[in-house]
């Protein structure tokens, strides 16, 4: 366990991204059935494009598109691809998979490099068109129709059999599989006639396998917790899934009654996925998963709609366009978002799915912001990353989002009543001065810190006040040990200990009455956080508020009830990345990025203890490369009753 003292080290191993969907414990679903219902509106059968018409991505053939690229983009992907001429296909060995029961490393990189060959050959190929590239393309079929397993050792869990070693009698779809199903699809699909060139078996043989490792177990099963199927919330790994089927299964399959089949499954399982979505559209899970939750959702009803010629269109339903804006609302100043839970304090967005989101849903502000995000991350100006056919879709639209109105999405306010989740600045359209996000919800919430309550503050679009995110993944962090990780715990974040407690894990451990309010000169959002403590900390009522005075100042105010004062500490913990020095009893100097801010407190009530950590973990140093300092406003004599107040304003 990570020891956390005054010049820590904080030190993790590593993994990749990904949510495990039993950490959900949520209200029960909602049987909105949206999807469903506008299968049987349209009579989806009958409207269903039942050849490769749908898909309007330019193929292997069609030269003019591929040579008409930007020249630095096409020269891009052709070296990439030369990079891997005489690349050695690395056999997976067993200790390979094994690796995550015995030391919890989830990064596997000898799966990786592979991806990145297969993408990279067959975009280099696409760029190129001369065949060079074609043997290694076929050596990436073989390799892959070799392997036992295309997922990641981490989530073999879901077998029978349990984790270590993939089961070659149960296969199952996880997000890996599901990744490489949908690359190896649009090989199949691109490059189906130039390996008959070479040998029928090749295509034949990758197709068979696509269908054995995925596509059939995916079909024939309905018990993956992610699907949704037998209850519970799914998380994104719901949509994330469903979107490389979806994909693969309509550029293999062509037999109609079958393909109505398997889109109708697909549906029913997103439906799941929406069902447990709040009202309000808010991603518990954070911005940089709505990459992975919404954006997906989205392109899967985006591939729904070019499959029925425009019929199936459900961008006029409120959820999802709730869905869809709420990611441009908790924008603070790009690339900072709000970050609660597992997110992470930055993110570039996926310009063009924000930008065709906004458009389907006919948003001209998360449209811009799309382009605004383009602009600013010079999207479309080097070769693209990602999916096969996420990167050649988005290659036909570098001219119109490079050349569309963009400007930064900067709400004055918003508020998710059902997620429990607000934020304000002190002026629409500008990140200058403060900004704060707030938070109520539970503590079984997905990818769920410890953090009913916390907040957030920006000065300048800069970090003050922060939510720290997570260490890199590693086993623990998904299991029964979760909450020995610091960053998971309420002590971490901006949160009172109460006599000695921190908040406790579980959907019972919450926030209530949460309420936000917004004018033109203040916003206020409170919360109760009583119960979102153990038993241990004698409390019968914590009320938290945060005020923000626009262009004035910010103000966090504890109004407290204890049923016992034990002796044990009580504070109110801030955790930031500026530089903090004590003036004088009474008021804290703030020295961030560009800016200092000056906190008021009152000596008589509380003494402060500065804290500096340094980071050394790989993930967090992305966001808090100088370290971190958590402040402790300890009680001198808190009382069974008391009021407490900070006030931040400008120096």
């Amino acid at each position: 366990m990570t020891v956390i003292v005054k010049r820590t080290f904080i030190i993790a191993l590593g993994i990749f991204l990904s949510g495990l969907p039993h950490l959900q414990a949520q209200p029960e679903p909602k049987e909105r059935n949206i999807l469903a219902k506008e299968a049987t509106a349209i009579g989806l059968e009958s409207a269903m494009i039942n050849d490769a018409s749908w898909n309007k991505l330019p193929r292997y053939g069609e030269r003019v598109f591929w040579e008409g690229l930007p020249a630095n983009i096409r020269q891009e992907y052709i070296t990439r691809a030369e990079g891997y001429l005489d690349y050695n296909w690395p056999v997976v060995k067993a200790t390979d998979y094994l690796e995550f029961i015995r030391s919890g490393d989830r990064r596997q990189s000898v799966y990786a490099e592979c991806s990145n060959a297969l993408i990279s050959l067959v975009m280099g190929e696409l760029a190129d068109g001369k065949g060079r590239f074609i043997d290694q393309l076929i050596n990436a079929v073989w390799y892959y129709s070799e392997q036992t397993w295309w997922g990641w050792s981490a989530h073999l869990g879901a077998q029978k059999s349990g984790s270590g070693l993939p089961d070659v009698n149960e296969p199952y779809v996880d997000l890996g599989v599901g990744e490489v199903t949908s690359n190896l699809s649009m090989t199949w699909h691109l490059f189906k006639d130039e390996f008959d060139k070479v040998h029928p078996v090749i295509s034949q043989r990758l197709k068979q396998e696509i269908n054995r490792k995925a596509l059939d177990p995916y079909f024939e099963r309905d018990d993956w917790g992610y699907m949704g199927f037998r209850g519970g919330r799914p998380n994104n790994w719901n949509p994330w899934i469903n979107y490389n089927m979806l994909t693969s299964y309509m550029l293999l399959e062509t037999d109609p009654l079958k393909r109505t089949q398997q889109v109708m499954k697909i549906l029913n399982s997103l439906d799941k996925f929406l069902n447990g979505y709040s009202n309000d559209g808010g991603c518990d899970e954070g911005p940089s998963y709505w990459g992975a939750a919404g954006a997906l959702l989205y392109e899967s009803l985006e591939i729904m709609k070019n499959l029925t010629n425009g019929k199936f269109d459900v961008f006029d339903d409120p959820l999802i366009q709730n869905i869809g804006t709420y990611f441009h609302k908790v924008n603070i100043h790009a690339p900072y978002f709000i970050n609660f839970a597992d997110a992470d304090a930055t993110t570039g967005g996926n310009p063009p799915v924000v930008y065709r989101y906004g458009k389907a849903i006919n948003d001209p502000v998360m449209q811009s912001f799309g382009a605004y995000l383009a602009r600013i991350g010079n999207w479309g100006e080097r070769a693209m990353t990602g999916r096969i056919f996420d990167q050649i879709r988005n290659l036909g639209l570098i001219h119109e989002i490079r050349t569309a109105d963009a400007q930064e999405a900067l709400v004055a306010d918003f508020w998710f009543p059902d997620t429990e989740v607000a934020g304000a600045r002190d002026r629409e359209g500008s990140f200058s001065g403060f900004f704060f996000g707030a938070k109520g919800g539970f503590n079984a919430e997905s990818h769920n810190h410890n953090d009913a309550g916390s907040c957030l503050m920006y000065y300048d679009g800069k970090p003050c006040l922060i939510d720290l995110g997570r260490e890199e993944y590693i086993a623990k962090t998904f299991g029964p040990r979760r909450y020995e990780i610091w960053t998971m715990q309420s002590g971490y974040h901006n949160l009172p200990v109460i006599n000695g407690s921190d908040q406790m894990q579980g959907e019972n451990y919450k926030a209530v009455n949460s309420r936000f309010t917004a004018n033109s000169k203040s916003a206020t959002f409170t919360t109760e956080i009583a119960g979102a403590y153990p038993e241990d900390a004698r409390v019968k009522s914590w009320i938290r508020t945060y005020t923000l005075n626009r262009g004035r100042n910010f103000i966090i105010n504890d109004k407290y009830e204890l049923s016992e004062v034990t002796g044990a500490t009580t504070s109110s913990n801030l955790i930031t990345y500026c530089r903090v020095t004590q003036v004088k009893p009474g008021l804290l100097k703030f020295e961030g990025d560009g800016f200092s801010l000056n906190m008021i407190y009152n000596p008589r009530n509380v003494t402060p203890e500065i804290e500096f950590i340094e980071v050394t973990d790989r993930t967090l140093k992305r966001y808090w490369p100088d370290g971190v300092t958590r402040i402790k406003l300890n009680f001198i004599n808190p009382g069974y009753k008391g009021i407490h107040s900070v006030v931040f304003s400008g120096t």
